[in-house]
């Protein structure tokens, strides 16, 4: 199942519902949020800086991971990112790919 990792960080709407709900209400909602879309949440933490959460999450396809991101964005209590990632053996397989590609002014 693809991973993907996932950069929040926290609106004022956002930081006023974190103080009033707790962090362990957070990364539940998260899960629940994951789980309905046949994901499973792998990691989730706060952080300090730029993202005020990390989380790595499976789900299905990127058909989910934009239902995520769409679901999550759509509250105006976050921005984030979504990355897709890579197993060390899914970048060998991506290396021996011959794809066709012609740069810019050539």
């Amino acid at each position: 199942m693809p991973k993907y990792l996932l950069q929040v960080s926290y609106t004022t709407e956002g930081i006023k519902g974190l103080t009033k709900d707790g962090g362990t209400k957070r990364q539940a909602a998260a899960k629940a949020l994951v789980e309905s879309l046949g994901g499973k949440l792998e990691a989730f933490y706060f952080a300090f800086g730029e993202n005020d959460v990390i989380a790595i999450v499976d789900l299905p396809d990127a058909i989910a991971a934009a239902a995520a991101s769409l679901a999550i964005g759509a509250t105006g209590a976050v921005n984030g990112n979504t990355t897709v990632l890579l197993t060390p053996d899914e970048m060998d397989r991506a290396a021996k790919k011959s794809p066709t590609y012609t740069p810019p002014g050539r």
